[in-house]
């Protein structure tokens, strides 16, 4: 008779036990704290769950209002200065807007319980935006990058003051909707995608208030597009980052700063473990990391102790805040599933 227990850290307390008439017994232990986001250290000061509850859906609200209501100003301006720099920069902001509103709605949708359909929750949206995100950076710098290529040979008047002002309006509305963004995105790969939006946004605005003072002294029109190139090669490396890793974690790689090699050590360093095996990592959200693993117990008799600190360890040193362990007596070799 084999002995499976699981143990996992939740955001309930219970437990329960079933006994089957198939020659084995279950048992489960769950172990859950209640934090609006799991998987970060706890009292960090980038902490997502810190972050939700000081107000990340109004920095959000007010970066998303902040831009549409630039978007409107510079599109409005673009056509009465015949500018098309600023209706191109115009279509690019909007994208962004776009992008913002995704990163919003899959944070809403992380919070979501889990329900029969989907239960793990939603939290994997958080990565999808991130995807989405990173995709819609490449298709905006392309766009840029073909128009400024375009205007290389033939390089079209500058608005002058106009392009100017707008332009330096663009800095403040983007640099502030960044600042809104920038608390947590190095532990969030969502929250880094929005985060990448705006310091991108704000980084061409600068290019085009500098290359129109540049050309309002100089008549040098080239500037322009060589100045906008240079931004976008400037984007495009973040962007990479950001698309190489959210791709990683939608594939269910094992998420960055988690090393699957320490944690096999961690667990077959447990007290009455003699063998690890069918040891999965992978991310249920940018947030939050999930672990199953079968450890070999001989002496089933430690299992519970051993289980009791098993999820808050795994969570303290590698931000693995789901965890589900089963207890064999000895290897599995077959029907232990992969």
């Amino acid at each position: 008779m084999q002995q499976h227990r699981h143990g996992q850290s939740h955001e309930h307390g219970h437990g329960h036990e079933h006994e089957h008439g198939h020659g084995h017994e279950h048992e489960h232990g769950h172990g859950h704290e209640h934090e609006p986001s799991p998987g970060a250290h706890a009292g960090h000061a980038h902490d997502p769950a810190a972050l939700l509850a000081g107000g990340l859906n109004a920095r959000m609200a007010l970066a998303v209002g902040l831009n549409l209501a630039f978007v409107a100003v510079e599109g409005c301006f673009g056509i009465l200065s015949n500018s098309m720099a600023l209706l191109a920069d115009a279509g690019h902001n909007l994208s962004d807007v776009l992008g913002l509103v995704a990163a919003w709605a899959a944070v809403y949708l992380a919070r979501r319980p889990p329900v029969p359909a989907f239960t793990y929750g939603l939290g994997r949206s958080t990565v999808l935006a991130a995807l989405g995100n990173a995709v819609l950076l490449l298709v905006a710098c392309g766009a840029i990058a073909w128009e400024a290529l375009g205007r290389l040979a033939a390089p079209p008047p500058v608005a002058g003051a106009t392009v100017i002002a707008v332009a330096g309006a663009g800095i403040l509305i983007n640099g502030a909707s960044a600042w809104l963004l920038h608390a947590g995105h190095r532990h969030d790969l969502n929250m880094r995608s929005a985060f990448l939006h705006m310091l991108g946004d704000a980084a061409v605005s600068a290019g085009v208030m500098i290359s129109g003072l540049v050309i309002m002294t100089t008549g040098w029109r080239q500037l322009d597009p060589v100045v906008s190139l240079t931004i976008i090669a400037v984007i495009l490396l973040g962007t990479w980052k950001l698309l190489r890793d959210a791709l990683h974690l939608s594939l269910d790689g094992v998420p960055a700063g988690v090393s699957p090699a320490a944690v096999q050590s961690f667990l077959a360093a447990g007290r009455g473990v003699t063998d690890v095996h069918d040891l999965h990592i992978w991310a249920l959200s940018t947030t939050s990391v999930a672990l199953t693993a079968h450890l070999v117990m001989p002496d089933g008799d430690q299992a519970d102790t051993l289980l009791g600190s098993l999820s808050p360890d795994l969570k303290r040193r590698f931000r693995i805040d789901h965890a589900t362990v089963q207890i064999e007596r000895d290897r599995c070799d077959r029907g232990c599933g992969t």
